[in-house]
């Protein structure tokens, strides 16, 4: 049909760097990207990271949420994943991501 869209070539790579820096399985990826109804879609995580599948843009979105990088990171290829994504996640008793250590920036006064 048509010419293919070229496809970022280190997404899968980068994908799986966020998993790993955040420390999680792949369901619990796939439960923390709020992906799929059933831990068979897990399957799809592992086939985002190897290159086999490519994720929604919706779902691209979420990962640069959970990682704390604009989504220009996950798919501009001349662009790396910080070394150390934002600090400050941890799981709740839910199991769900959340902040806990990032500081609210103080308001700024007028003179």
């Amino acid at each position: 049909m048509g010419n293919a869209r070229p496809r970022p070539k280190r997404l899968a790579a980068k994908l799986l760097q966020i998993r790993t820096q955040l420390d999680l399985t792949q369901e619990v990826m796939r439960l923390q990207l709020e992906y799929g109804d059933s831990p068979s879609a897990a399957g799809h995580i592992s086939r985002f990271e190897t290159g086999e599948r490519e994720p929604s843009l919706l779902l691209l979105l979420r990962y640069a949420h959970l990682a704390g990088v604009p989504v220009d990171v996950l798919i501009d290829d001349n662009i790396d994943l910080p070394g150390k994504l934002p600090a400050g996640w941890k799981l709740s008793s839910e199991g769900k991501l959340r902040t806990h250590s990032i500081a609210k920036p103080r308001s700024r006064k007028r003179l």
